[in-house]
């Protein structure tokens, strides 16, 4: 049973932007957040990634790095080095639509050299809810102490290389192979945190508890109760609580109701479906009661959701 995969595979690409930035020391770039799940890694000189308040990480040719909610950082030559906003360079060498054309440009002091490969992928509600706010705000994959690392780095040149050649196609390619990408960095750390995480995380480590996260993954709209959950655990109802609660941080129906609504979220970010039929395909009745727990889940009604996320997509930076 392989639980990891079954919560992986609801999470796809909407789309991505990349860019490429030739960088030579000294050199700082900053940026102030964006909306999507960034991705970088560089061959050449070695670069170092600070988040608001952390320590500088050191990121190593072929590292990968991560930044599932698009979190502000700086990246630089070195510490110290007083960056230039992203939205600077931008202005300046962008051509054309940010969100759909990849951004060039070369930067720095004329010193050790550093090729800066990033992409921007932007993800679906569920993903972003219910994978990527259990991360942490930077996930680091080291290439010396991963195998898979060389092929993934290779993966990502690849992604940014397509793009730039504009061949036909290419921004299908350019948003399949970033989600290829960001699903293998999201396995290689997820399947670490297994069992030692919070939320899914945890109960992916517990086989009993996992025929029931399986169970909700696969029937949403299904009536559960929690004496059918307990019995597609093998565990009486008391028990199977109790363990639920320790492992997942919340009550069986509680996480069927978080289920339920980022999945719903997503079908809403989609447009394509009306919201009866969304309702219906979250396991409610009515639109009224389907409007009411979304709203408490989210804090803001199926329209006005629609509306907020419509807008929320960011520049490369």
């Amino acid at each position: 049973m392989d639980v990891l995969s079954e919560v992986l595979s609801i999470c796809r690409s909407e789309g991505a932007v990349t860019a490429r930035f030739e960088l030579s020391a000294p050199w700082a770039l900053r940026s102030e957040g964006v909306s999507g799940a960034m991705i970088r890694m560089a061959r050449g000189a070695p670069f170092w990634i600070t988040l608001a308040g952390a320590r500088p990480v050191r990121a190593e040719p072929g590292d990968l790095l991560m930044l599932p909610l698009g979190a502000a950082h700086t990246i630089a030559s070195a510490p110290g080095v007083s960056p230039v906003p992203f939205a600077t360079m931008i202005a300046r060498h962008a051509v054309g639509p940010l969100d759909e054309n990849p951004l060039v440009f070369a930067h720095g002091g004329g010193g050790a050299a550093t090729d800066m490969f990033s992409a921007l992928v932007w993800f679906s509600a569920y993903c972003r809810h219910a994978v990527f706010g259990l991360l942490p705000p930077l996930v680091h994959i080291r290439a010396s102490a991963l195998p898979i690392a060389g092929s993934l780095a290779s993966t990502m040149e690849a992604l940014v290389t397509e793009t730039l050649d504009r061949r036909p196609g290419w921004r299908a390619s350019a948003a399949r192979m970033g989600e290829l990408l960001l699903i293998n960095l999201l396995r290689e750390h997820l399947g670490k945190a297994a069992g030692t995480g919070e939320g899914w995380l945890r109960g992916l480590g517990d086989p009993a508890i996992a025929r029931a996260i399986m169970a909700i993954h696969r029937a949403p709209q299904q009536g559960w109760t929690v004496e059918s959950l307990a019995a597609q655990a093998g565990m009486s109802r008391s028990r199977f609580s109790e363990r639920f609660r320790t492992l997942m941080g919340a009550t069986p129906i509680g996480y069927l109701t978080a289920h339920r609504m980022a999945l719903a979220a997503q079908r809403l970010e989609a447009g394509v479906l009306p919201v009866s039929r969304i309702a219906e395909e979250a396991g409610y009745e009515s639109d009224k009661v389907f409007a009411r727990a979304f709203r408490r889940w989210s804090g803001l009604t199926p329209a006005a959701w629609t509306r907020r996320e419509a807008g929320r997509r960011t520049l490369l930076g």
